[in-house]
Formats: C-alpha cells, sequence, structure tokens
C-alpha cells in the first residue's frame, strides 16, 4: 500500500500556556501601546528587548512590527539615502529587496554557492559598488561569516544580517545577527518565534540603536526603553531622525517572551526533525542534500533539495507526485513567483543581470518546511515518500 502523508505543513504548536496567560494579563489591563505604561510599570516589549539583546549578547535590541520593518529601519540607521546601492543576495526572499527599495536604493544581487549560501566570490568583485550589504542567510543556511567579515571590513562595507530564519543559528559559536553591525529577525509565524508579524533588531553601535528606537516611533519616549542607548546618544540625533512608526505592541512582546526562554529547547526539536529529513534522503540518485559545514549551529526548521540540472518538467512532475501523497515542497526554479518562491528576476522593480551559476542552482531548489507538529516520525515518512518519487522520476530519465 502506498503511503500517504496527512499532516499539515502550516499548522504551528500553540503559544505556550504562559505565554496565554501573559496575552491575557495585557488584555485586562488594556495597555496595549509600549508606551501606554502605569507609574513604575515596565511594558512588556521593553522587557522583551531586554531579553532579546541578553540572548544574542547585544548591547542594544529593539522590538518593531515585522522582520521587514527591521530590515528597513536598518538601512535607514546606517545611513541608507535613496539613489545609493546596496548588496544583497540573489536568493533570497521579497521582502529583503522590497527593504532596499522601500528606502530607494537599488540592489546589487551576488550569486549563490550550491551550498544555498551567498557566492563569496562574487561577493568580493562587487564590494566596490557598494557601502551596504544586507546579507540574507536564505532558509537558514549560514556562510563563512569569518571570510565574509574580513572582505567586508577591508572593502568599509556595513553589513546588516537578515536573520529571519536563523534566531538561535550560530557560526563558530558567535550568534547569527552579531558579525555584522546589525542583525534583523523575525517572529512571523513561520519562523523561529511566533507573534503572527512581529521583530527584532540588535546592534553593539549607540547611534545605530538611537537613531532605530526613533525610526520605530518613539516620539520622546526613547527613556522607557531597557536595551537602549543613554539620553545623551538620543539628543545627538533626535532632529535629524524621521519618525517611520513601526512598534511592537506589548500583546505580541507578552506571547513572545515565554518562547524565547524555550528556543534553545525548540532548536534541538527542530533539528532532529530535519536529520530525520536528511538521513532518509542520503544517496538519492540525482538528488543532492546540502551539506552543513562543522562551524555552522543551524536551525532545521525548514531543509533544501537539489534536482541539479533537471529538466523543468521533470521537477515539476516530483512536485506533482509528492503533492498527491501529501508533501508540499515549493520549487524556486518556476518563471512565475508561487506563494514566497520568488526569485531576483521576479522583482521588476529591481534591475538585475543574468547570473547564470545562480540560475543553475534556483532552476533545481526544492524546499519544505518542518513544523514543530511533525513528529520525527512523520519526518522519516516524509523522507520515504520524497526518496520513491524522486527515484521513480529520475529512473525515467
Amino acid at each position: 500500500m502506498t503511503e500517504r502523508f496527512t499532516g499539515s505543513f502550516t499548522q504551528q504548536e500553540p503559544i505556550p500556556e504562559d505565554g496565554i496567560e501573559a496575552a491575557l494579563a495585557v488584555l485586562r489591563h488594556g495597555r496595549l501601546h509600549r508606551y501606554n505604561t502605569a507609574p513604575d510599570e515596565l511594558s512588556e516589549t521593553a522587557l522583551l528587548e531586554q531579553e532579546v539583546a541578553a540572548m544574542t549578547g547585544a548591547r542594544y535590541a529593539l522590538a518593531v512590527a515585522s522582520g521587514g520593518y527591521a530590515l528597513g529601519c536598518a538601512l535607514r540607521a546606517v545611513g541608507v539615502q535613496p539613489g545609493d546601492t546596496v548588496l544583497t543576495n540573489a536568493f533570497t526572499l521579497a521582502p529583503v529587496p522590497g527593504a532596499i527599495a522601500s528606502v530607494g536604493a537599488t540592489p546589487v544581487f551576488v550569486g549563490v554557492t550550491e551550498d544555498l549560501v551567498i557566492d563569496l566570490d562574487d561577493l568580493a568583485t562587487k564590494l566596490a559598488q557598494a557601502r551596504v550589504l544586507m546579507l540574507s542567510h536564505m532558509r537558514g543556511h549560514l556562510c563563512d561569516m569569518d571570510r565574509l567579515m574580513a572582505l567586508c571590513d577591508a572593502a568599509g562595507v556595513t553589513v546588516i544580517e537578515d536573520c529571519a530564519h536563523t534566531m538561535g543559528a550560530a557560526w563558530n559559536g558567535v550568534p547569527s545577527g552579531r558579525h555584522g553591525a546589525v542583525g534583523c529577525y523575525s517572529t512571523q509565524t513561520y519562523k523561529h518565534v511566533n507573534s503572527g508579524e512581529g521583530g527584532f533588531l540588535v546592534t553593539d553601535d549607540e547611534e545605530i540603536a538611537a537613531r532605530a528606537v526613533i525610526l520605530s516611533g518613539s516620539y520622546m519616549l526613547y527613556e522607557r526603553h531597557l536595551a537602549a542607548p543613554g539620553p545623551e546618544v538620543f539628543e545627538r540625533v533626535k532632529y535629524h531622525t524621521p519618525n517611520v512608526s513601526g512598534r511592537m505592541d506589548n500583546l505580541r512582546a507578552a506571547i513572545l517572551r515565554p518562547q524565547l526562554r524555550d528556543l534553545d529547547t525548540q532548536v534541538e526539536r527542530w533539528n532532529d526533525r530535519y536529520r530525520a529529513v536528511e538521513d532518509g534522503l542520503r544517496d538519492v540518485p540525482g538528488l543532492t542534500v546540502i551539506d552543513r559545514p562543522a562551524p555552522e549551529r543551524y536551525v532545521g526548521s525548514s531543509i533544501q533539495l537539489l534536482l541539479l540540472d533537471w529538466a523543468a518538467e521533470a521537477v515539476q512532475e516530483v512536485l506533482r507526485r509528492c503533492a498527491a501523497r501529501g508533501v508540499e515542497l515549493k520549487w524556486f526554479g518556476g518563471a512565475e513567483p508561487v506563494a514566497f518562491t520568488s526569485r531576483y528576476d521576479s522583482w521588476r522593480y529591481a534591475e538585475s543581470v543574468p547570473l547564470p551559476r545562480t540560475d543553475r542552482v534556483l532552476a533545481g531548489l526544492l524546499d519544505m518546511r518542518l513544523p514543530l507538529t511533525f513528529s520525527v516520525d512523520d519526518c522519516a515518512q516524509i523522507a520515504r515518500i520524497i526518496r520513491a518519487e524522486v527515484s521513480a522520476v529520475h529512473q525515467r530519465g
């Protein structure tokens, strides 16, 4: 009898009970706005920022309305102006070039390797074109951050890290988001902590932090932040920094704080599931599993597979056959955007030049979420299904 998977690839775990209780407390007192506090009260959002700073080892942290807002806020805070160019990965999600375009800047796309990380050789040839790199750790893959930072530091290029898929990850023991000048994170439902929408940014630079706080819409209430620089820093920047409101509210902060405390445990659970799929797909003819480098501590909340040099029709046949057995695979090789799988030449607001090596990778790239509502046994079953269907299509030639 042919196996069929019956789980949902979009069903997340429930919010922890202590998060639900904290949310109810906020709803009962009604002070949802982060600056609407009773005398001597510390807001949930300010406490969350303090905890994010402690978790990442950053001096400063800011909670905002979305991961995309964090990216745009970071660009403005480091001084990107309309007409500037900003380097970024060709393999990323639309909010990354979208953030660059939103500040009037122009993305310059850097290629991707078969390891699904930014091509550092291509980056080295393009560093002279911009003074900022928005580095996307796309789908949780970290490049050699030591080499990347050496290249960027030597060229005087400021690095903003998009850590939407790498909260809890690290390179050589340094948390993702802590190599560059700013790290940006997402708390959208499909990320590693879930508030529906939301995000953070972290930095050690006091002026970047102060500008980000004012940009987020603090008015002159910046003294209510617990993970921000002193008032003298705000005095230097407050008259020159616009309000581009994008605050996180106390309700979302309340449900995030307990999730943040459990992040290390959740990372191990994701990686157990990731390894079950990875182990089940080793040595499948025609299929490449991405090897993870030893210095990388990854978070396996999704897995990527390559059908390199397959015809588009054969890749689509794998997708169709897996879907018929309940396994949802996303494909980055399609000419038209589908759900989140748009590619660099889909974003017509940003001029691009062809990147043949990147195009080859994207043409064979499959992506699959691994929600924690799946068991390890579920993931082993999913791997068996993918293995069978890839093998069947590959054997047909």
